[in-house]
C-alpha cells in the first residue's frame, strides 16, 4: 500500500475518538500518516483486518495499530474496534490528499445544450457533451470527455470521472460516483433468430441508478428491453462488470470485478458476488447471499446462503465435493486393489468348484 502524504497530525486519542474505538496504550502518540502494516514507519498508524497479516504485528515499525478485540497487538499502542477496516477507512479519509475537483462552471471547450438545466455549483470539464433536456443537480461534476445523452437526469453531488457515457433517459440519483470508461444505458443484448440471421429487438427501457451508488471503471449497464434496469441505493460495483437488461440489484450489494449478470436476474439486498461470478438469466438471488469468486450460478439461491463452485452449490456441500476430488487418485488405487482381490477370490472359488 502506498504511503499517504499529509501535513496533518493527530494524537492517537483524537483518532480513537474519531472512530469510537477503545484506546490501549499511550494516547499521546502523534500520528502523521497511514500505511499498510508491511510498509508502515514511525509516526504512522496501520491496521489488521485479516488473520494472514497478524504475523506482521511483531515486525511492523508503525507507531500505532488498529485491531479487533481478539487480536493481540503486543506493546504497540492500539485502537481496538469491532471493525478495524472501517476505522482504518475513516482515519485514512482525514490523511488522504483531497481529490482534485473541477472548479464549478462550464469549460469553454464543453458543449452544453441550451435546453439542459444545470443546478448550482455544477462543474463541466473540457470536451464534455450534455445533450437536450438533461437535468443536472447541484454540485455535480461531469469530467472531461463525458457524454450525457438527451432526457437524462443526474442528482446532486454526483461525480462522473472523465470519459463516462450516460445514454438517453437514464435516471441517476444523488451522490453517485461513476468511474472512467463506464457506459450506462447501452442497448440490451436482444435478438430474434430469423432464416437470414438475427433481427434486433428494440431496447426501449431505461436504467435507474439510485442514491449513493458507486460504479467502477469500464462497467457496462444495459438499458431494459422494456421497463427498468435498476441499481438500488448504496450498492457498489467494481471494475469490468457486465449488467444486462432488466437486471435489478438490491440495496447495499457488492459486485466485484468481472462479474457477468444475464438479463432479468434479480439480486437481493446486501448480496456479495465475488470476482468473475457468472449468472444466467431469469434467476433470483436472495438477500444477504454470498457467492465465491469464479462461481457459475444457474438456479435461484435462497436468502442468507453462501455458495461457490462451477456449477455453484451451497458452500458446505461444495467443500465436501472438493475434498472428495482432492483424494480421487487414492480412491482409484483402492478400487483397483479391491478389484484385484475380488478377481483372486473368484479365481480361488472357481478352482474349488472344478475339483
Amino acid at each position: 500500500m502506498a504511503k499517504e502524504q499529509s501535513k496533518k497530525s493527530y494524537t492517537l486519542t483524537e483518532l480513537c475518538r474519531l472512530v469510537g474505538g477503545r484506546l490501549e496504550g499511550s494516547g499521546e502518540v502523534v500520528i502523521r500518516g497511514v500505511s499498510g502494516i508491511e510498509d508502515a514507519g514511525e509516526g504512522e498508524i496501520t491496521f489488521v483486518a485479516n488473520v494472514k497479516y497478524v504475523g506482521y504485528i511483531t515486525t511492523t515499525k508503525a507507531s500505532a495499530i488498529i485491531v479487533d478485540p481478539t487480536t493481540d497487538h503486543g506493546s504497540i499502542p492500539a485502537i481496538v474496534t469491532e471493525n478495524p477496516y472501517l476505522a482504518f477507512g475513516i482515519i485514512l479519509q482525514h490523511f488522504a490528499p483531497p481529490i482534485p475537483h473541477i472548479p464549478p462552471g462550464i469549460d469553454s471547450r464543453a458543449l452544453v445544450s441550451e435546453s439542459a438545466r444545470l443546478g448550482e455549483g455544477v462543474a463541466v470539464g473540457p470536451f464534455a457533451v450534455i445533450c437536450d433536456d438533461v437535468l443536472v443537480g447541484d454540485a455535480t461534476t461531469i469530467g472531461a470527455g463525458c457524454f450525457v445523452a438527451p432526457q437524462t437526469s443526474l442528482g446532486r453531488d454526483c461525480y462522473l470521472h472523465p470519459n463516462v457515457v450516460v445514454r438517453e433517459r437514464t435516471e441517476i440519483g444523488d451522490r453517485v460516483i461513476i468511474h472512467s470508461g463506464t457506459v450506462v444505458g447501452s442497448d440490451g443484448f436482444g435478438y430474434a433468430k430469423t432464416e437470414d440471421g438475427y433481427q434486433k429487438v428494440p431496447q426501449t427501457g431505461i436504467v435507474v441508478i439510485e442514491d449513493d451508488v458507486e460504479i467502477g471503471a469500464n462497467v457496462a449497464i444495459d438499458r431494459a428491453t422494456m421497463g427498468v434496469t435498476r441499481i438500488c441505493k448504496g450498492s457498489k460495483i467494481d471494475n469490468l462488470v457486465q449488467i444486462a437488461h432488466n437486471v435489478v440489484i438490491g440495496k447495499n450489494s457488492i459486485i466485484v470485478a468481472q462479474v457477468g449478470i444475464s438479463g432479468s436476474t434479480v439480486i437481493g439486498e446486501e448480496v456479495t458476488l465475488g470476482g468473475q461470478v457468472g449468472i444466467i438469466g431469469h434467476v433470483k438471488i436472495g438477500d444477504r447471499v454470498m457467492v465465491g469468486a469464479q462461481s457459475g450460478i444457474s438456479k435461484d439461491i435462497p436468502a442468507g446462503e453462501s455458495w461457490f463452485g462451477y456449477p455453484a452449490r451451497p458452500i458446505a456441500r461444495q467443500k465436501r465435493i472438493e475434498a472428495f476430488l482432492s483424494r480421487y487418485d487414492n480412491y482409484i488405487k483402492r478400487v483397483a486393489e479391491l478389484e484385484k482381490r475380488v478377481a483372486e477370490l473368484e479365481k480361488k472359488k472357481k478352482g474349488k468348484k472344478d475339483r
